[in-house]
Order: C-alpha cells, then structure tokens, then sequence
C-alpha cells in the first residue's frame, strides 16, 4: 500500500474511534482509576479499570474531553485490553510509549497494538504526544492502582 493510502486510512481510523468513543461512559464497580490533564492542552480522562473474578481486565470505561487524538486514543485503547494480566497490558503499554517516543522511526506491532498503530505519525509532533498518551498513562495508574 502506497504511503499516502496508509496515512488516510490511518487518519480515518483515527476519526472513526473519535467519533465512536469505544468504552465511553464511567460504571460502577471499578478495581481502579486514574484521572489525567495534559496542562498543555486542557485534555482530560478519567479512566476505570473493571477487572473479572480472575483479576484480568474484563474492561476499562472513561470519559474525558480533548481533541481527536485523545479520544481516539481512549477508544483504542478500549478495544486492546479485554482480558488481558497486568503483564499483558504492561506489555502493551510498553509498546505503545515506544511508538510514541520514536518520531515516526518505529512502525508498531499491528498484532500487539492493533488500531493504535494509526497514532504512529503522532510521534512527529512533540506537542500532540501528550494527547495521544494520556489515555494510556491513565491506564496504568489505573492498573497500578494509583
């Protein structure tokens, strides 16, 4: 696929997940949560961890307001740790803050990160960083239980 078609589609996964909001909407019966703002910006999230009796993720919920990327963010972020351990989810964390620190030199793994691997481009742009990684820092605090 030819670059510019990667990055449309790229930006349209982008938009559907700002659009969509998976995981969209606080519930009851959180294991953990962690609220964010990007003073950069004014972006915020707050951000539940719903674990199931085996002490996996069963969901996260958020809401939070921001720019397109921040919400996309969040939504992806929705569709990537349904049943997974603290490890797991680290894991990916891990790879998704690399991604985000590579300035566009790291592709991501579409396996590991799925959808998130459209937010790559975002690495080029110092200031919209913050954005796409609240989210994800609210997470693991959430996990962290901090």
């Amino acid at each position: 696929m030819a670059s510019r078609e990667l990055e449309s589609m790229y930006q349209q996964v982008i938009l559907d997940h700002a659009k969509e909001k998976h995981g969209f909407g606080l519930r009851e019966g959180a294991t953990g949560s962690s609220h964010q703002i990007n003073p950069t910006c004014g972006d915020e999230v707050t951000l539940q961890v719903h674990r199931d009796a085996a002490g996996r993720v069963e969901s996260i919920s958020w809401e939070g307001q921001g720019c397109s990327i921040s919400t996309a963010s969040a939504s992806v972020l929705n569709d990537l740790v349904v049943d997974l351990s603290d490890d797991e989810a680290g894991a990916r964390i891990d790879a998704f803050r690399e991604l985000m620190q590579s300035k566009g030199a790291v592709e991501g793994d579409e396996e590991l990160l799925g959808d998130a691997v459209a937010l790559g481009g975002v690495s080029r742009y110092v200031t919209r960083i913050k954005c796409a990684m609240l989210p994800w820092v609210a997470f693991e605090q959430a996990l962290l239980g901090r």
